[in-house]
């Protein structure tokens, strides 16, 4: 199918708006059914008609600067095709929030300011020479 016909048909199925949102956050549209939603907020779709294979799962993230991080493990395997059923459909997946886990997201701090730096404990072997001049 042409990229044209697939980009009028898809801008039928979802109108401007959301065709428009897409383009600016996905860079690509897409149209398929609501499977759900997770606890911070994004929205999870499915089009089985999608003429790739493993493209027919996606993600619209809540927030306009996502982070991967931000899927929960159930939803992360199933958009990976880990699993094929979406945790709304699995007993398992259902248990909701649990006592060890943290109560809001933590975001994912790499190449940022307060991300975990290494350091030694141990005293070097050796040091630096550090010249003294004479006085004269």
């Amino acid at each position: 199918m042409s990229t044209i016909v697939r980009t009028l048909r898809n801008l039928r199925r979802i109108g401007f708006k959301e065709y428009g949102h897409q383009m600016q956050y996905i860079g690509d549209t897409k149209a398929g059914t609501l499977i759900g939603t997770d606890r911070y907020g994004n929205k999870y779709f499915e089009n089985m008609e999608e003429e790739l294979p493993l493209r027919t799962r996606w993600v619209d993230y809540k927030e306009k600067e996502y982070d991967p991080s931000q899927l929960e493990p159930g939803w992360h395997a199933w958009i990976s095709y880990l699993v094929d059923a979406p945790p709304t459909a699995d007993k398992l997946m259902q248990t909701g929030h649990r006592n060890w886990e943290l109560p809001e997201h933590r975001p994912n701090l790499t190449l940022s300011r307060a991300a975990f730096k290494t350091y030694s404990t141990t005293r070097p072997k050796y040091s630096a020479w550090e010249p003294v001049a004479a006085p004269r």
